[in-house]
Formats: C-alpha cells, structure tokens, sequence
C-alpha cells in the first residue's frame, strides 16, 4: 500500500431500483470513489456519478444464476481499499435490509478499515408506495412486516406463519419462490380472501404488478408471468391502491364539473 492512500469503505444503498431514488449522500460518495462494486439490480446510469477513473467491477448475484460469492466481495472490499483508497460499496435498497450490509461491515472493520453506512430507500416501502400501496393506513393497518421469503438455507421463513395470524400487512422479500408455501399458509389461517399484490421490478420502467387474492393470486402471478425480483404485499391495504380498485370492486365515479 502506498503511503498517500487512504483505505474507506463506504456502503452506500442504491434504493429500490429507480436511479432518481437514491440519496444525495449516496451520490456524494459515489462521486468520491476509487472504486466501486455494485450489485445486481443497480442500474448502469449511477456509475456516471463515479469519476472517470474510478475501477467499476461487477459482484452481483441473481436468483438461479452464477454469482460473486459473499466471500469474494468482502475480500475485494478490503483488497481494493488498501490498494485505491476510497472503495463504494454500491448495493440496492437499503444496505441493512436482508443486504447483509453488517456482515460485510464486521469484515471490513476487522482490518483496521474506516468505514460509513449510506442508508438506501428500501423496496420493502418505496415499491408498494409506487404502486399507490400504503403499508400502514389509519383504521386499516397499525404496523407491518418486512420478512425474507427464503432464508440462508433455503426454507421458507418461519415468520411468515406468525405473521400470517396478525391483522399487519406483510411485505415479503425474494419469495416468489415461495409464493405456493406462502399462500398454504395464508389459507391455513382462513384468510383465502385477504387481498395480495405481487410487483417485479418495482419503481422501473419494467415494472409489473398483479393482485388480487390469497386464493386466485398464483394462477394471475403464472398467466402475467412475474418473476424475481418482485415484492409480496399482503393485506387489507392491497385494497387503497388507486391503481387496483376496480380489481377489487371499488370502482371510483370521479365527476368532473363543466362550465
């Protein structure tokens, strides 16, 4: 390592997938690195906020296909700080919501290694309220649930079936795998007729929504042909959504006054 270079690591969260959607302190970092490691889902346009010649490498991983291991990244982390100086951690939503942001921490931290935490916009809230879903709403839902669909290995979350007695509404994270263990438990409970949104690549322009009902959500789901990455939302709230009342039979008559 040479004398000037001053190693940092700096995670900074992308947000839930609209470029706009990121921080400006997140902007502010990124235009300060000497390299960055971005994941994923981050789309391309934010690494012109690097400068020119900042190192830019790939350590993404995505549902069913070859990725970067865990270990691979905390290890360039390190590497690339001691060897460039600032390091930009670029990682979607919110680096501490299941972006296993605090491990990499502990890693980096371990070397001696300063490091900062840009907090990101997370899908769990941004991409229902982009589709015009409130999580919470007064008299409709008191508090909700932010639950991993598929946990390290490889189950289905146990919260869930907690989860599932409550009046809450529910966001589900990577579970569209789990969507047929998700709605077996759901009819367990007797709530077959709790309404039920699933949204791929929310706040895109490849956006994809679906809703309807624990029981008629999977043939919808299969007929639109949604996939990862999408979000579950569960709950009477499904039902506010301006975009979805008239799946719901709650069309609004909306009067317009002419002169």
């Amino acid at each position: 390592m040479r004398n000037d270079i001053k190693p940092k690591v700096t995670l900074v969260g992308a947000g839930p997938g609209d470029p706009e959607l990121i921080t400006l302190k997140g902007i502010l970092a990124i235009n300060k690195a000497d390299v960055v490691l971005y994941d994923a889902l981050i789309d391309p346009v934010l690494l012109k906020h690097a400068p020119d010649k900042a190192i830019k490498i790939y350590v993404g991983k995505r549902v069913g296909k070859h990725s970067c291991p865990q270990e691979d990244t905390n290890r360039f982390c390190v590497e690339y700080a001691l060897k460039y100086g600032h390091v930009v951690r670029l990682k979607g939503g919110d680096p501490f919501v299941f972006g296993r942001g605090s491990e990499e921490i502990d890693y980096i931290e371990a070397f001696g290694i300063p490091t900062e935490v840009v907090s990101g916009i997370s899908s769990s809230v941004a991409v229902p309220a982009s589709v015009g879903i409130p999580v919470t709403k007064r008299g409709i839902s008191e508090s909700f649930w932010v639950i991993t669909g598929t946990t390290s290995s490889g189950e289905i979350s146990r919260d869930i079936a907690l989860a599932a007695q409550s009046t809450a509404t529910v966001v589900v994270l990577m579970g569209t795998k789990k969507l047929t263990e998700i709605v077996h438990i759901y009819k367990q409970n007797f709530k077959a007729e709790l309404p039920i949104a699933i949204i791929q690549s929310g706040t895109t322009k490849d956006l994809k929504l679906v809703a309807g009902t624990i029981s008629d959500i999977q043939e919808k789901a299969a007929i639109e042909g949604i996939g990862a990455p999408a979000i579950i939302i569960i709950g009477e709230v499904v039902k506010e959504s301006y975009r979805l009342k008239e799946i719901y039979g709650e069309v609004v008559n909306v009067e317009v006054n002419r002169v």
